[in-house]
């Protein structure tokens, strides 16, 4: 193949690929590569994706073969396709199902086509060690309470278990969608939802049951949940990130479904209720006075007869509720998530332990069929004045961080932001305490933090849904599961380093549709030359992935 300088891809042989921005093709390029590479790196012109065994056993799982993985990249690459890629994109894609767990009657089987995989299952530690007995060449008897650990050990011997053992049936729940919601509005899955759903249930066989379903915030995932208890019809555990979470969860529950107000249970630190359908969040699951006790909610997940567990958010899942559910494989597992991407780099524990990727739908995707707001992403260089500079320059790198963040420069920037969004629905968001009761203050905005009560928070959210108040404060507790549909302007003073995943949730929150021109602001103020400025790049991957495009502009441009 000779070179083909109007495509925009480059494949390297370290199974980099590199993606020219500038050119007619970058969208479809970006588009086509998403299922099975990620994004490490998103400079101006040039960006870097990278492709691994774990990006390519998600596609798979999701449907994706290898021969459309390789065709993605012979038909967008401007030189050949080195061999050396396409062969280990079809030999990591080949690996994907070619070991499996079965039941069989009572017994559990690691079970495999080939007998040197069952060989050098049995040969070493890691596995063996959750294994009863070698039945035949091809098969092995799987301690079934070691479910979860075999997964986890096969995969770090290269190959990703296929999980047909089923699941337990859990008790029997009378649940249904509504056609009006209790406020009489018209009710109904969107295609992709129900598409979500379907993914995850694959037709009550089990190659389904288990699995991530991956949807940008504000474009429904609750409802996704509620779509496979529906479709499930079992007794469901629903896990989340904080109370505010539990009481939308519940909120949306009785306003969706059919479903009896005394079969919605809260076990949380002010509710111990076990219902047929209970939220509860991690925070009480991995409570415990002193590192050296056990897990006491833990028996949350056996004192019911549960046959589903949503685990909302989970990109953020503790290493403890990890731990549990490698034990408890039996049951239906759901994942819900804007972004696989983890800051511990725990994507393979999400891949055992809750299940493949199921369903990827791309924002842009979403944005253009009117589903989510369109969003315009700035970023904001701002200086530091001549003292913070100093103090900058010989501080530690956790300092220099933190100085950069809480730039004194950056409140100017803010009130001409909120003056130029004056009317607005304006959400400002950071991390440190100090930064965000000084601009409270001084712009005379309503401020929530982890301190704030919950009835208090409550207030406040509502006051900010029904347009009493048009400007809320929040800290970083502001990141997860708030439910303000109404915001369209966002501004990130502060940040967690260069996190993708807080990215992905602040920029959630501005995503619901919108009146008028349904346009949505996306700021972030990072200060010029530091440490601020260099995360920000990273946590700019996160938009890229999903197809933004981002100004970056002087603090003098704004007002």
């Amino acid at each position: 193949m000779e070179g083909r300088p109007q495509n925009p891809l480059i494949v390297q042989s370290d199974h980099t690929v590199l993606v020219e921005v500038d050119g007619p093709r970058y969208p479809e390029a970006r588009d086509a590569l998403a299922p099975f590479a990620e994004l490490v790196k998103s400079p101006e012109h040039i960006h870097t994706y990278r492709i691994t065994p774990l990006s390519i056993w998600n596609a798979r799982a999701a449907g994706h073969r290898a021969e459309e993985m390789v065709g993605v990249l012979t038909s967008l690459a401007k030189y050949p396709v080195p061999q050396n890629v396409v062969r280990d994109i079809q030999d990591y894609a080949d690996r994907y199902g070619r070991v499996r767990l079965v039941a069989d009657g009572d017994d559990l089987l690691l079970e495999a086509d080939d007998p040197r995989l069952i060989t050098e299952a049995w040969g070493s530690t890691a596995v063996r060690k959750h294994l009863i007995q070698k039945v035949s060449p091809l098969r092995l008897r799987v301690d079934p309470t070691m479910r979860g650990h075999v997964k986890q050990a096969m995969i770090r011997l290269g190959y990703p278990v296929e999980d047909l053992a089923g699941y337990v049936e859990g008790g029997k729940l009378d649940l249904e969608l509504r056609d009006r919601t209790s406020a009489g509005l018209e009710f109904g899955l969107r295609p992709y939802q129900t598409d979500a759903v379907d993914a995850f249930w694959a037709g009550g066989t089990a190659r389904g049951g288990s699995g991530v379903i991956v949807l940008p915030c504000g474009a429904g995932k609750t409802i996704v949940g509620m779509g496979a208890i529906a479709r499930i019809g079992r007794k469901t555990l629903i896990l989340t990130t904080n109370l505010t979470a539990v009481r939308q969860w519940q909120e949306e529950l009785r306003d969706k479904c059919n479903v009896a107000d005394e079969d919605i249970g809260e076990y949380t630190s002010r509710a111990k209720e076990i219902r047929p359908i209970t939220v509860s969040t991690y925070q009480i699951l991995t409570y415990r006075r002193s590192k050296t006790e056990e897990f006491k909610h833990f028996a949350l997940f056996s004192r019911n007869d549960w046959g589903l567990i949503i685990y909302d958010e989970v990109h953020l899942l503790p290493a403890p509720v990890f731990r549990f559910t490698a034990e408890i494989q039996a049951t239906r597992r759901l994942g819900l998530t804007a972004t696989l991407v983890r800051e511990d780099g725990k994507e393979e524990d999400v891949f055992t332990l809750i299940g493949p990727k199921r369903c990827d739908v791309p924002w842009k995707v979403l944005e253009r069929q009117g589903f989510i707001a369109q969003a315009a992403c700035t970023e904001v260089r701002i200086p530091m004045s001549d003292d913070d500079r100093t103090r900058y320059a010989s501080a530690d790198r956790r300092q220099k961080f933190r100085i950069a963040s809480e730039n004194a420069n950056k409140l100017s920037t803010l009130t001409r932001l909120l003056s130029a969004h004056d009317g607005d629905l304006v959400l400002v968001i950071g991390q440190y305490l100090r930064q965000l009761r000084k601009i409270a203050l001084v712009t005379g905005s309503a401020l929530i933090t982890g301190r704030t009560p919950n009835d208090e928070r409550t207030r406040l959210y509502d006051s900010f849904k029904n347009g009493e108040i048009r400007r809320l404060i929040v800290s970083k507790v502001g990141n997860f599961a708030i439910d303000l549909p109404d915001a369209n302007v966002l501004v990130q003073v502060s940040g967690t380093f260069g996190s993708r995943q807080e990215e992905a949730q602040r920029l959630g929150r501005i995503l619901r549709p919108k009146q008028g021109d349904g346009r949505a602001h996306f700021y972030s103020l990072v200060t010029r030359d530091t440490l601020d400025q260099d995360y920000a790049q990273n946590r700019q991957l996160f938009l890229t992935e999903q197809g933004y495009s981002y100004r970056i502009i002087d603090d003098r441009e704004v007002g």
